[in-house]
């Protein structure tokens, strides 16, 4: 055959090649189109399911109830787990701003005069204690002037709490999608392998497989479920310390928890307030005590649950949580933790598959005394 004809066959096959890329990039990015507005919806719901899986193994174990029935039940306890807390949120927050604003109808807001002890306070004393009994004697002049810095935040206070209502009912309609996930769940496991074994290879598709599901679990348990401890913790305190709204201050501490942002933003205006109202007394300082030890218990139970049961050092699995909620939010609390763990994973592989004769010679190259 000439050369001249082989060369023809050679660059037809790489341009029936090409229009076939071509195409199917262009079909994976059609596909891409319809299904990025429930993007966030399916990635909340595939990590919900991941989290979940084991109690509705769990329930089939114990009771021998079929995957459906075990889904719905675990789904539905799952709601009220976040239903409840949350409508008790809503109705303390209501509550309080319907009486906020019968107060600033009435005319019946009044500030109460401040110590002579925050007069002696270092720096900021004497200035924080006239501006207090100012605001104590004449309330109505100072309203006049904070009010339309009020309105300002109240219109950007309205637009967050509407980003949130919509991430709740996005969580809610991911609760119902992971629900079905896990009703087919020991299916979506096979598929999971499957595809990391199409990616990585026969070998090591499952063990990727189960390292995502790992370090998702990890993260659920040791982010969330530390998150929920911290809440009691520190919630015991403000309950036993009288503190007015210490379910929602307590709620507001798990969000915190869980945004990975220190708690001493939420705990430590509480306890000047508690000084500045109540005074130094053995009370307040024991409470002011016990809320800053409460304040550490996520910094000490993190590294002994992040990182177990994956394989994966939990310095590693911090970083990724820390990274991902900076890069990506609350989803980025899953996937950074994932991705990193991945990345880590496979390197190390890299490493100790590289050629004996290599790994020999970096060996001899080892500096001897």
């Amino acid at each position: 055959m000439p050369a001249k004809t082989i060369r023809e066959q050679i660059a037809h096959l790489q341009l029936d090649n090409f229009i076939r890329a071509a195409l199917i990039a262009v079909l994976g990015y059609l596909c891409f189109l319809v299904v990025q507005p429930f993007l966030s919806l399916l990635v909340w719901a595939i990590i919900l399911a991941i989290s979940l899986y084991p109690l509705c193994r769990k329930l089939i174990a114990l009771f021998g109830m079929g995957p459906g029935r075990a889904a719905l039940i675990v789904t539905l306890i799952a709601a009220l787990v976040v239903l409840v807390p949350t409508y008790l949120l809503g109705i303390s927050v209501a509550s309080s701003l319907e009486r906020g604003f019968e107060l600033l109808r009435s005319g019946e807001l009044r500030v109460p005069p401040p110590s002579d002890s925050v007069h002696a306070w270092p720096l900021v004393g004497p200035t924080l204690h006239d501006i207090w009994q100012r605001a104590s004697s004449d309330t109505a002049s100072i309203l006049k002037e904070v009010l339309p810095h009020l309105r300002r935040g109240g219109v950007e206070l309205l637009s967050k709490i509407a980003d949130i209502g919509f991430g709740f009912l996005l969580f809610v309609a991911a609760l119902i999608v992971a629900g079905i996930f896990m009703a087919y769940g020991e299916r979506g496991r096979g598929n999971a392998i499957r595809f990391a074994a199409r990616l990585t290879g026969a070998e090591r598709g499952p063990q990727i497989a189960a390292l995502c599901t790992g370090t998702i679990r990890a993260v659920a348990q040791g982010v969330i479920g530390i998150a929920f401890i911290h809440m009691l913790v520190v919630g015991v305190g403000f309950i036993v310390a009288d503190i007015p709204g210490a379910g929602v201050l307590a709620l507001v501490v798990l969000l915190a928890s869980i945004l990975q942002v220190p708690t001493f933003v939420v705990t430590l205006p509480i306890v000047i307030g508690v000084f500045m109202g109540r005074g130094f007394t053995a009370g307040t300082i024991a409470f002011a005590i016990y809320t800053m030890i409460a304040s550490q218990t996520d910094n000490v139970l993190k590294p002994l649950v992040l990182g177990r049961g994956t394989g994966v050092p939990m310095p590693v699995v911090l970083i990724g949580v820390l990274g991902g909620t900076i890069a990506g939010g609350l989803i980025g609390l899953f996937i950074g933790p994932v991705l990193l763990a991945v990345g880590y994973r496979l390197f190390w592989q890299w490493i100790e598959l590289a050629p004996r004769d290599e790994m020999d010679g970096a060996g001899d190259a080892t500096p001897r005394e």
